[in-house]
């Protein structure tokens, strides 16, 4: 059995939210505490209701020499922020400069998911929405200093990539962390460099640097590592609709950063269902490295269910990310396969032509190749060419698909996997008529190591077969139970 996290992504996602998820679904908080001691944070979790869901909360407080300089700083611009509500928010995330998240609209929501509070500093992480503190969470409105932590967001320094990577690599994480961290950075890091149209080791991050914003990528990792999946899934993740007033001008929604990290991901975007901002730079960036996309919930026996808690109160819908921890097994734990498939209508070429396809296109990386004869426009036969490859390979694929067949047009299908089994060859003998014989058989199984296929291959039968003047079928059965004997 395999076990798999399934992200629901109706509600976009964030980085608390994801670390408020991985949390509600069984992952241990323990696994947060490396972090805390680098960063000198603290990961204050509480809980909220969306649209009657209980929903866990993250918030990230400061804990070291900073903390009282910044209460100070952070009671007069909770009073601010209270007296001008919603526009103050807003222009305050416009304040930014090039190289940072802001000038997206993605300082208030990389970590804060401030698209989904209107104060998104009265309460620290406005994502929690303005009624919070009413679900206990103290560290949310008023008597944050009462206990002498403030929160993270947005303090700390601009820092580049190549700063953020040290960070990472000095807090004597498990490698495998270590290296997931690095490489959502690392995606951040490109996306904004592909905005700017700039290098990587020249941007600088501005609220994705901050301690706040470490904390949420890298304990997501951590949290992910701890729950021990095999396989992570998302469904398509909404991104919300509408325009955002950021420093360069108004921007529609997706954030043009999102959209560089969503080019670069296995999963699907969808808009809606709401007007306002789902997903986050950050959110974007932690799913398009751990986890693979599907259409809708695939089939499975669920063992936990998890509910991250977003931002605004969005009645109807609950502003919550849920995820799924699943047992997964049978045709379900084969091997998944990255592929593309190209595909071209073919009304005029010469049977010769299509039957060397194969070899043609294999010389460049086609896995596979089938041509289905169709009847096209004037009821004219013609030939539907598909192909499997790596999407690696697709360029020069299409390439010599075009040049084989004159082709004027070539389309790439939706399809971006394929599960395949673990295949192995195996060699077994026959006794036919008192002389032995070689036949090889290829093992099908998943990757749980059980076999659920075992096949002779038709050479070698064919081969046997001629010799003995036995028929094909007779021997094929005879190699395959031979390797059920013998194995």
């Amino acid at each position: 059995m395999t076990t798999t996290l399934v992200f629901d992504g109706r509600m976009g996602a964030s980085g608390d939210m994801l670390l408020a998820a991985l949390i509600d679904a069984g992952a241990s908080v323990t696994a947060l505490e490396p972090i805390e001691d680098a960063l000198e944070v603290e990961y204050r979790i509480g809980s909220t209701t969306k649209c009657g869901i209980a929903a866990t909360t993250v918030d990230v407080l400061l804990t070291g020499e900073e903390t009282a300089s910044h209460g100070h700083e952070h009671d007069h611009q909770h009073e601010r922020d209270h007296s001008h509500g919603d526009s103050h928010s807003h222009n305050h995330h416009e304040d930014t400069h090039d190289h940072g998240h802001g000038h997206h609209g993605e300082d208030d929501h990389d970590h804060g998911h401030g698209h989904h509070g209107e104060d998104d500093h009265d309460h620290g992480h406005g994502h929690h929405g303005e009624d919070d503190h009413d679900h206990g969470h103290g560290h949310h409105g008023e008597d944050d200093h009462d206990h002498g932590h403030v929160h993270a967001e947005g303090h700390g320094p601009h820092r580049s990539y190549l700063e953020v990577r040290e960070i990472v690599e000095g807090m004597d994480l498990e490698s495998d962390i270590e290296s997931t961290a690095i490489a959502i950075f690392e995606r951040l890091g490109k996306a904004e460099a592909s905005v700017h149209g700039t290098d990587l080791e020249s941007i600088h991050f501005h609220e994705v640097g901050a301690d706040d914003a470490i904390a949420d990528i890298v304990g997501a990792v951590a949290l992910l590592a701890d729950l021990a999946v095999e396989q992570v899934v998302t469904t398509p993740l909404s991104v919300g609709g509408g325009t955002r007033s950021m420093s360069h001008g108004e921007y529609p929604i997706p954030a043009p950063a999102v959209l560089e990290i969503v080019e670069r991901a296995d999963w699907a975007i969808a808009g809606g269902p709401v007007e306002t901002e789902l997903l986050t730079p950050t959110g974007a960036a932690i799913l398009a490295e751990v986890a693979d996309g599907v259409d809708t919930l695939p089939s499975m026996q669920v063992d936990k269910t998890g509910y991250g808690a977003g931002g605004y109160d969005l009645d109807p819908h609950p502003n919550v990310l849920r995820a799924l921890l699943a047992s997964r097994g049978g045709d379900r734990s084969l091997e998944r396969d990255d592929i593309a498939v190209l595909e071209t209508n073919l009304d005029d070429v010469a049977p010769e032509v299509l039957g060397g396809l194969h070899q043609r296109l294999g010389e460049v990386g086609a896995r596979d190749v089938s041509i289905v004869p169709l009847t096209m426009k004037k009821s004219r036969p013609g030939h539907l060419v598909k192909v499997i490859c790596k999407p690696e390979d697709r360029d020069a694929v299409a390439r010599r698909l075009a040049e084989e067949t004159g082709t004027l047009g070539i389309r790439e299908t939706g399809a971006s996997h394929r599960w395949i089994a673990n295949r192995a060859f195996e060699t077994v003998s026959l006794e036919v008529a008192g002389d032995t014989y070689d036949v090889t058989v290829k093992i099908g199984s998943d990757n749980d190591g059980e076999v659920y296929d075992v096949s002779a291959e038709y050479d070698d039968v064919a081969a046997v077969a001629a010799e003995t003047g036995e028929p094909i079928r007779s021997i094929a059965r005879r190699a395959e139970a031979a390797y059920d004997d013998e194995y």
